[in-house]
């Protein structure tokens, strides 16, 4: 019998191995040893480190471990680049762009043979996924280049942008960044992991070859101390980073108060729901992709199983029968399902954990059959018998274990599901496409798959929730965060408040009747938790009212009121128009005691003021149900819908100039797009805001959506940003007290806007728009596949 029919009646694995020989001549031709790639030349090697073949041990290369003088000559390079390239027009920067994108394609077997052997990854994951996408990317990118100034009116590029990326996805986390940052004219010094650096060369080679001009791109190796050096460098204008949460947390204290811009793309631990009406052989299928793609070290990875009660018994014999057919070995063998973990550390990490789980009651199956016993290669594992507080659930393991739980109601799916830091992706399985379409939006996740996983594309953003990070990478949103608007550049130091010539108040001189004005928590007036109460004066320093001062347990009573709220979010859109429009009429009716207390607190005439507070809500009741997302059509059968989410909570603390427009332009565009609000008014003066609660009252706004506290606003501010319950938060004072806020908000990595110090005029046209409607919102990309 020949050896073809031997193969078909036994069905025996026959290997199908890629050549390495390209890839290892083109590292031959570099003498295996590489230098940096800054200002368009190669630096000489210096201190090195081996870049090895986890599939097998092999020193591939040696690579220089980055020194901060390197990132200095680096930045110095990409801000001298930066003047003539972003003056370039978006056509020329984008002829740039689709080069490399053709020249990606032709050497994407090379590219994808490199990325293998460096990162363990199988060879039909490089070579069918990876390296297309890469390509993908920078065409995609190249018609932003030409279209920003129609899109992207007055928008500017930030100037030189420092990008961090990890080992998972080395070359398509590089095109994701560079793209979109040199279509916007910026130039870029990027960082590739230490394990996984060499696609980055291959790539920096690239430049060379089509001729991009020197500096715009310079890529920099090294270990974690030149990811610092970039992170603090004081030259750089934007950081982007991809990794662990607790290293984006790092970035987030390190960056506050500098203005630079700020995305993050971190750690998941993503639901994979399957709801007993799904097609169960296709989601196996899918949760195969979802978990054990790249040996499941994949941010977005599908590692929490959900499934229903009904079903889970048939799922998990079905799926460990296909656990048992997955092929661990060789990732140059085109026929391996699960290739090497990138490096032993984290083989030894994921062990670590899987013990630990166990020790805490956790069943863990791993199929029959050998694993090589050269190399970082672990076997999949599927984890049952745990409860939500497992340290295999709990944690982002980074590696090819999936964790099984059962639910009974879509309800209980949706609570499992969210019940966790991480707010990344999800994926969605059932034949039911109203069910889906429901269960979707209810996820708190960036990203969310129905019938289907572990889709991307360059049209459609990608980010997350939560401590998975802030900002968008793709599709219009990614391409906007590599912009700012012009204007940004020409603020100026805010003036500083000059506080009332105040006399030392007796607290019994305030008169025979306690008129102290309550915070408003809940729909209700409520007492200062402290038992104190605040003086306002007039400017000549005279008493003109008290209010109560707020303290930590008042800011822990409005957060949760506004949480109990937080079915504003699903509240129609027309509905809190209507709503808006109410409060804006009601306030109008009102002018003129408005005005009087604007003057008695300031001494200027309210008038004005009050006018443009009306101005202002009747503009974000317009923008309420306008102000929404897209479907995008990416290269397959699928939409993406692009919907427009409310943060949650938010604590938006006031400027202490103008007293009521100070804070009706932050709450208006806040409220317009569906989160609660827990507002800290102007310290000086805040009798406007607790004299708008009696309209508020008046106006249908529900109980808990609009919560004041009144107080010193830096010590207020500080408790906002330290609580996790709190979503978003805004800050205008001081740049002093702007750093204190963004570092304070690492807890939970909420998303921050703060003044730093400079002179927002927010009677400004300028932001009645889309400038604080972004910052309300986040993006959330639903996939929906269609066809037979």
């Amino acid at each position: 019998m020949n050896k073809i029919a031997q193969i078909f009646q036994t069905l025996d694995y026959g290997p199908a191995p890629e050549g390495p020989e390209q890839a290892i001549a083109w590292l031959d031709s570099h003498g295996r040893k590489f230098g940096h790639f800054i200002g368009g030349e190669w630096t000489k090697p210096g201190k090195t480190f081996s870049s090895d073949n986890p599939a097998n041990g092999d020193s591939l290369a040696d690579i220089t471990d980055g020194t901060a003088e390197d990132v200095d000559a680096a930045v110095k390079a990409a801000r001298a680049a930066f003047k003539s390239w972003s003056a370039l027009s978006g056509y020329e920067r984008g002829k740039y762009l689709y080069a490399i994108a053709r020249a990606i394609q032709k050497h994407s077997r090379l590219f994808s043979v490199l990325e293998t052997m460096d990162n363990g990854k199988p060879i039909r994951e490089s070579r069918d996924v990876d390296i297309p996408l890469v390509a993908r990317h920078f065409y995609h990118h190249a018609g932003w280049a030409q279209h920003l100034s129609r899109e992207f009116p007055d928008a500017v590029p930030y100037g030189v942008c420092g990008q961090i990326i990890p080992w998972n996805f080395p070359l398509l986390m590089l095109a994701w960044k560079i793209a979109p940052a040199l279509a916007a004219g910026n130039t870029v010094i990027l960082k590739p992991a230490e394990f996984t650096s060499l696609t980055a060369l291959l790539f920096a080679e690239i430049c060379e070859r089509v001729g991009l001009p020197k500096g715009v791109v310079n890529i920099v190796t090294g270990e974690g101390d030149t990811g610092a050096a970039i992170v603090n460098h004081p030259d750089i204008d934007k950081i982007a980073f991809t990794g662990s949460t607790e290293v984006g947390k790092i970035i987030r204290a390190a960056t506050a108060g500098t203005g630079k811009g700020l995305s993050l793309e971190l750690g998941g631990k993503s639901p994979y729901v399957v709801f007993e009406d799904a097609d169960i052989d296709s989601a196996i299928e899918g949760l195969v992709d979802a978990i054990w793609f790249n040996q499941g070290q994949v941010c977005c990875a599908g590692s929490r199983l959900l499934v229903q009660e009904s079903i889970e018994e048939r799922f998990i014999a079905k799926l460990k029968t296909r656990m048992a057919s997955l092929r661990v070995g060789d990732p140059l063998d085109k026929s391996i399902d699960i290739g090497a973990m990138v490096a032993p550390i984290q083989v030894e990490r994921v062990r670590d954990l899987l013990k630990r789980g166990a020790a805490e009651g956790a069943v863990i199956y791993e199929p029959d059959g050998m694993v090589p016993a050269k190399g970082c290669f672990l076997k999949p594992a599927l984890v049952t018998n745990v409860s939500p507080a497992n340290t295999l659930v709990a944690e982002e393991i980074f590696g090819p274990v999936l964790v099984a739980m059962s639910f009974r109601t879509p309800e209980e799916a949706v609570a499992l599901a969210n019940n966790t830091k991480y707010g990344l992706a999800a994926t969605v399985w059932s034949e039911n496409i109203n069910l889906a379409l429901d269960i979707a939006p209810k996820l708190k996740a960036g990203v969310v798959w129905i019938n289907g996983t572990n889709n991307f594309d360059a049209a459609v953003g990608f980010g997350g929730y939560k401590e998975s990070g802030f900002g968008r990478e793709g599709g219009r949103e990614g391409m906007g965060a590599y912009l700012k608007p012009a204007w940004e550049k020409t603020l100026k130091a805010a003036p500083v408040a000059k506080a009332a010539p105040a006399k030392a108040d007796n607290p019994l001189d305030s008169g025979h009747l306690d008129q102290t004005a309550k915070m408003y928590i809940g729909g209700k007036q409520a007492r200062p938790d402290s038992g104190y109460s605040r003086p306002v004066h007039d400017p000549a320093g005279q008493l003109i009212g008290e209010v109560g001062d707020g303290n930590r347990k008042d800011i822990r009573n409005a957060v949760e009121a506004a949480r109990a709220a937080l079915g504003w979010s699903t509240t129609a859109a027309h509905t809190r128009a209507q709503i808006l429009y109410f409060l804006a009429e009601n306030l109008d009716y009102r002018r003129d005691e408005f005005a009087a207390r604007i003057l008695a607190q300031t001494g200027e005439d309210g008038a004005g003021e009050v006018a443009l507070a009306v101005e202002r809500l009747f503009a974000f009741a317009g923008w309420a149900d306008k102000y929404d997302g897209a479907v995008h059509n990416p290269p397959l059968r699928a939409v993406a819908a692009a919907m427009i989410e409310p943060l949650g909570v938010m604590g938006i603390v006031a400027p202490p100039s103008r007293p009521l427009l100070g804070s009706i332009a932050l709450i208006a565009p806040a409220l317009a797009m569906g989160n609660t609000v827990v507002l800290v008014p102007s310290s000086q003066s805040p009798l406007s805001m607790t004299d708008l609660y009696q309209v508020m009252e008046t106006s249908d706004v529900p109980s808990g959506v609009i919560n004041i506290v009144t107080g010193d606003s830096v010590s207020l501010a500080k408790t906002l940003a330290e609580h996790d319950g709190v979503d978003g938060l805004w800050f205008a004072g001081s740049a002093e007290a702007s750093t204190m806020v963004e570092k304070a908000s690492i807890t939970n990595l909420k998303q921050t806007w703060t003044s730093r110090g400079l002179y927002y005029d927010l009677a400004d046209r300028r932001f009645e728009g889309d400038y604080f409607l972004g910052k309300a919102t986040q993006v959330k990309n639903v996939w929906i596949p269609y066809g037979a």
